[in-house]
C-alpha cells in the first residue's frame, strides 16, 4: 500500500467510525479485496494513485474481506475487488474488477458532481 494520509486500512470494529462517519465530512472509497485475488493487486495501485493525485478530495479505507467477512456480507458483495463509494454516510455507487486509472477517475467525476 502507498503511504499516504488519504489511504488507511479499516476492519469491520473501526468501519463506522473511519468510512460512515468520515463520508459525511469527504467522500471515502472503500476497496474491498483479498490477497489471493490477483484483480484485487491489480487494482490497488490504480486507486490508490487516484486517490493520491487528488489529495484528500476522497479517501480510500482498504478491507481485506477474509478478516472483514460480516463487512463483506453486509454489503452483500459478489465478487472481489469491489469498490464502494460512501458520502453523507451512504452508498452513491459501486464497481466490480479491475479499471484503468482514467476510468476510475471519470466514475468518481460522475458521481461526486
Amino acid at each position: 500500500m502507498q503511504q499516504s494520509p488519504f489511504i488507511f486500512d479499516v476492519d469491520v470494529d473501526g468501519f463506522e467510525q473511519r468510512v460512515l462517519a468520515a463520508s459525511a465530512q469527504q467522500p471515502v472509497l472503500v476497496d474491498f479485496w483479498a490477497e489471493w485475488c490477483s484483480p484485487c493487486l491489480a487494482l490497488a495501485p490504480a486507486l490508490e494513485r487516484v486517490v493520491v493525485e487528488r489529495a484528500g478530495e476522497v479517501l480510500l479505507a482498504k478491507v481485506e474481506v477474509d478478516d472483514n467477512m460480516k463487512l463483506a456480507g453486509h454489503y452483500r458483495l459478489r465478487g472481489f475487488p469491489t469498490v464502494i463509494l460512501f458520502h453523507h454516510q451512504q452508498e452513491l455507487a459501486r464497481f466490480s474488477g479491475a479499471r484503468a486509472i482514467h476510468w476510475i477517475d471519470e466514475w468518481i467525476d460522475q458521481h461526486l458532481t
